[in-house]
């Protein structure tokens, strides 16, 4: 895959991240399953490593452009945090262990699942009056495994959530950045560190199981639109935010459904 694509491919993954609090793995994974295609087997574990490469970086980028009045929702939520941080090195660990096919159906699995349930259930496509906590802290463990695992970043599980809490879109996909980046930044730590080494045929530029070379091209794209739109982002109604991000839930099943069968 051209640089000029990994950029353009990190240009919506910023866009993404700065509006809806996903973007590192939840775009990436399927453009990187498609780049390491050739790995064979080892593509899907290859785009999760490197996804959580991509989340540490853009979720704190985005988290640092966010303002204080908004990242004040989290105070208090330390056990929640370090909740999270443990389920992310766990299902880190796990990762290693459960074969790249499996890793690319849970991803897609769990994508269609929270379509059917924000789309199924109350309290996701309405407004949300951001009065009540984002969720309770001991959720965190599972939350933290399953993004790590899957790839899918903790925003997917997160936004949802918060959104049944009583928050706006605006809110919760704010706050979905620095509960990313507790999942993260252990998971990426593990998967640079016991990644089981390159994956066969891979070439220069890997670290682990992780693309570098890919994974700077798509950062490239990304950080600066997440800065630009983090603090000058357009103004959208609550509803039509939570509905293009359902609608971005269906496009990015596609994208991973169509690299599966290639």
């Amino acid at each position: 895959m051209s640089a000029l694509i990994l950029v353009l491919v990190g240009v919506a993954s910023g866009v993404t991240t700065a509006l809806f609090g996903f973007g590192g793995g939840f775009v990436a994974v399927p453009v990187l399953v498609w780049a390491d295609a050739a790995l064979g087997a080892d593509a899907p574990r290859v785009a999760v490593a490197t996804s959580s490469v991509l989340m540490v970086v853009a979720a704190a980028v985005a988290t640092a452009s966010t303002p204080w009045s908004v990242l004040a929702g989290l105070r208090g939520s330390g056990r929640l945090l370090g909740l999270l941080a443990l389920g992310g090195a766990l299902g880190a660990v796990a990762a290693r262990h459960v074969p790249g096919d499996v890793i690319a159906v849970g991803f897609v699995t769990y994508l269609v699942a929270t379509i059917v349930s924000v789309t199924a259930r109350p309290g996701f496509l309405h407004a949300g009056t951001d009065g009540a906590p984002p969720f309770r802290p001991g959720t965190g463990l599972p939350i933290g495994a399953v993004a790590a695992l899957l790839g899918v970043g903790g925003s997917v599980v997160t936004v949802p959530l918060m959104r049944r809490a009583g928050h706006r879109m605006a809110v919760a996909t704010a706050l979905a950045n620095p509960l990313t980046l507790a999942v993260a930044l252990p998971a990426t730590v593990v998967f640079l560190l016991l990644s089981g080494g390159r994956p066969g045929g891979a070439g220069a530029g890997f670290v682990g199981a992780v693309d570098i070379r890919a994974a700077a091209g798509l950062l490239a794209g990304s950080l600066p639109v997440i800065v630009v739109l983090r603090r000058r982002g357009p103004h959208v109604s609550d509803r039509a935010h939570a509905r293009w991000y359902v609608g971005l839930l269906v496009v990015v099943t596609v994208a991973m459904t169509a690299a599966l069968l290639r």
